[in-house]
């Protein structure tokens, strides 16, 4: 009885393996589902435009295709921009000038006023030339971002109440220039100012997105270059760029407001160690001198230090929402 079980088994596992494999080819199985792919395949289709639309169309992919190759070669910003974002007006030669001033000072202090050594005097003049400018310039280009932001939506509006009222984009860009705060003022000023010389009015718009490297400045340029291209209602437009400015706005508020609890929190956990060891060093220092008088301690400290500074950099990233 086992050997007629197993026969029976093993021409059961057979028969199964020929009915997957083989039956589709005796049936014509495949033969039929070629035939159904081969008729349901999609095809591109053409669909019915009226006159105008399509070399309107084409002619906004184009605006846009030639946009964003432009965005794609001004990634890297060279250091004179980089001043003009921030709002100096100080030559590229002046500010290596203040560097190397500066980083010298501060080297020059650190090795005979300080007595410090050689190699902390090298790395506070390193730091101090190289890294303290840049960082004031990031800060000062955020600065100013960050003011231009407050009153564009304010600035928009004012463009499309005056295109309404029947007056000229050109006027309406002035009436930004004269009356608005800064540094709207100066950046719509540049462009009229650009425009002046015989650049057309969309690529000089498209122009304060060098200055003012914000979404919301290529938005603008966007909408006004592809209306002196390719035509259409601008005030409407505007209207619209106004409308999505202030969610944006609203957007950013939002989340500055959620997130503050959890920056709040890695501001303490950052600073917790630091001020547990000035409690403790304060208290009873010769327990913990052990950290730097001896090799041992000195190799506990800047692992804890390494460790630290990741798990900084890491919250950071958390909390720091790109929008």
């Amino acid at each position: 009885m086992q050997n007629y079980g197993l026969f029976f088994m093993v021409a059961l596992a057979i028969g199964g393996v020929a009915w997957v494999f083989v039956y589709p080819f005796l049936s014509g199985e495949r033969k039929a589902e070629k035939r159904k792919a081969s008729i349901a395949r999609a095809e591109p289709i053409a669909r019915p435009t009226r006159g105008p639309q399509k070399p309107r169309r084409e002619q906004i992919e184009g605006t846009l295709k030639e946009l964003e190759q432009r965005q794609k070669k001004a990634r890297r910003v060279p250091l004179s921009v980089r001043l003009t974002q921030a709002g100096l007006a100080w030559s590229k030669r002046q500010f290596i000038i203040v560097a190397a001033v500066l980083g010298v000072t501060v080297f020059l202090v650190t090795l005979l006023v300080a007595g410090g050594g050689l190699l902390p005097a090298l790395g506070f003049g390193f730091a101090a030339g190289f890294g303290l400018p840049l960082w004031i310039l990031k800060f000062l280009k955020k600065r100013r971002e960050a003011r231009f932001l407050e009153a564009l939506p304010d600035a928009v509006d004012v463009i499309v109440r005056g295109i309404k009222s029947g007056l000229p984009l050109l006027d309406s860009l002035r009436l930004i220039a004269s009356d608005a705060p800064e540094p709207v003022r100066s950046e719509f000023r540049a462009i009229i100012e650009t425009q002046t010389i015989g650049i057309p009015l969309g690529d000089a718009c498209m122009k304060l997105y060098e200055r003012i490297p914000l979404a919301e400045a290529n938005f603008f340029g966007i909408v006004i270059s592809i209306q002196q291209r390719a035509g259409g209602n601008l005030s409407e437009a505007l209207g619209n760029l106004s409308r999505v400015l202030r969610d944006r706005k609203k957007m950013k508020a939002k989340i500055k407001a959620m997130s503050m609890e959890a920056k709040a929190s890695a501001s303490i956990i950052g600073a917790l160690p630091i001020v547990v060891m000035s409690l403790v060093y304060f208290t009873s220092p010769s327990y913990i001198e052990l950290l730097w008088t001896e090799q041992f301690g000195r190799m506990m400290l800047a692992a804890s230090a390494t460790w630290m500074t990741i798990g900084v950099l890491v919250m950071r990233k958390m909390i720091n929402f790109d929008f």
